[in-house]
């Protein structure tokens, strides 16, 4: 493969960018960045009841969260804009004149009244519903008496008679349509807007597409396209088609599954780099006994002909974990940099230094980064509630113990996490009590909640001030 690669990814915004399209993304991009091609940014936004501006921004923004950064796009421009199918629209009324002055579309003056009809009828014979061809060969009279009715006509592509479509797909493998497979379609509205097998095939051609990288529900428009570039005489681009993705059910993956936008995987604090490797394992395998692997390490693997066929299993737990894993690889201080939305998003007013010196504490303990605002909350808060699991440690405890406590730690002079230690070490065994039961009733005095960091790193970063002052309010003083 060489530099002439081009490929895209051309989605129709509509509110959230779903991990079915980020992982068709993630895959342009690999084959792109492996090939040393283009990587190119196309938005499909004819449909104008689905496709909205914040759709549009979002879609850019999870993109570049991702850090799938697109050569040509609608933001950045390029060689064969514009990149917005709603500026395009010239070009598709070109293209239809020329297929219909050559023979290869026709106007058809038939209404959606009409058509649904006849699909109902045709479905009630038991046959398979499509166009039935009667405007194919209209008379000049014909033609003149619709148009008298005041019908605005459609164009729709003629689809050669008796032709078997081959698809040669890099993944599928060739594929065989037979000419009743096939019937011919609207490629331009009665309104002039185009249909989404003319706009894209036409911009793919356009744009010098060399490869269609997609998910394997447009298989079925791949010979109607692929007959639109020989009306035109030109060749088309070589596709691939990626398998579905699936729930764990196995079936396609939806809202029903859960969460199923990138969006929600960040805001849930998952990070890039675990999406990244997570996603590109999906049907995919480097060849190797090996999950984990860098940005840098999927580039320069990926194959697509390594790209399976068959459908992959959306598992949100092996997600979690690597995403654990991609957090306890990360540094320190750009952790805690990372942490910082997600404590303002909570409401809490974090010292940053308290926060970076709380990391290393739980670094092993979160797979999310929204997990570290529970175990942390009670550093930025002046008082804490006990919930109701820290409320019957505290009751079954007793004032008393919480009393002794606070005054062992009061008399620890160097505050640091071995003399908290020694000092809740012995304050148990004189309770007679396990360090696991000796101590539960600190860490909810303290933090309000039965699980938190280690309790002497916890306590340490509290420092002795407040400490005392949460064991006595525990305590009832």
């Amino acid at each position: 493969m060489n530099d002439a690669v081009r490929c895209r990814i051309a989605p129709a915004p509509s509110g959230f960018l779903h991990v079915g399209n980020a992982r068709t993304a993630l895959v342009n991009w690999l084959f792109a960045r492996h090939n040393g091609g283009t990587f190119v940014l196309r938005v499909e936004d004819t449909d104008a009841d689905r496709v909205t501006e914040e759709g549009v921004q979002i879609l850019e923004r999870s993109l570049s969260w991702l850090g799938l950064q697109w050569d040509e796009g609608p933001d950045v421009g390029g060689a064969y804009g514009p990149y917005r199918q709603t500026e395009r629209y010239d070009l598709y009324r070109e293209a239809g004149a020329r297929l219909l002055a050559e023979g290869h579309a026709y106007h058809c003056y038939c209404t959606p009244q009409e058509l649904e009809e006849r699909r109902k009828e045709a479905m009630a014979r038991g046959e398979t519903p499509g166009y039935d061809g009667r405007c194919r060969n209209l008379t000049e009279a014909e033609r003149r008496a619709f148009e008298a009715e005041g019908r605005v006509p459609a164009l729709r592509f003629a689809i050669p008679e008796g032709r078997e479509v081959v698809v040669h797909d890099l993944i599928r493998g060739e594929g065989r349509f037979d000419p009743d497979e096939l019937r011919d379609f609207i490629i331009l509205r009665s309104d002039g807007s185009p249909t989404y097998l003319l706009a894209s095939g036409l911009d793919d051609l356009l744009m010098k597409m060399t490869h269609v990288i997609r998910g394997e529900d447009l298989w079925s428009s791949t010979p109607r396209q692929m007959l639109i570039f020989e009306g035109l005489g030109e060749p088309p681009p070589r596709y691939a088609h990626l398998p579905l993705i699936l729930g764990p059910d196995r079936a396609k993956l939806s809202k029903r599954h859960g969460a199923v936008a990138v969006e929600h995987f960040r805001e849930e604090g998952f990070l890039p780099d675990a999406m990244v490797n997570y996603m590109a394992l999906l049907g995919w395998s480097p060849g190797e006994d090996q999950e984990i692997l860098p940005r840098d390490g999927l580039v320069r693997r990926f194959e697509l002909t390594d790209v399976s066929h068959h459908p992959s299993i959306f598992d949100v737990d092996k997600l979690t974990w690597m995403n654990g894993h991609y957090i306890r690889q990360t540094d320190d201080d750009d952790l805690a940099a990372m942490l910082l939305p997600f404590f303002a998003g909570a409401g809490l007013q974090v010292e940053p230094e308290v926060l970076r010196a709380a990391v290393p504490a739980i670094k092993p303990r979160i797979q999310k980064l929204t997990e570290a605002v529970a175990l942390l909350r009670y550093l930025f808060v002046d008082e804490v509630t006990p919930n109701e699991k820290a409320a019957k440690l505290i009751e079954k405890a007793g004032r008393e113990y919480l009393r002794e406590a606070a005054r062992r730690l009061e008399a620890v002079e160097d505050w640091t996490d071995d003399e908290i230690t020694q000092t809740l070490d012995a304050l148990a065994q004189g309770a007679g009590m396990s360090r696991t039961k000796g101590w539960q009733p600190i860490r909810a005095a303290v933090t309000g909640t039965d699980v938190s960091p280690p309790l002497p790193e916890s306590l340490e970063l509290l420092g002795k001030e407040q400490t005392i002052a949460r064991l006595r309010a525990g305590a009832g003083d």
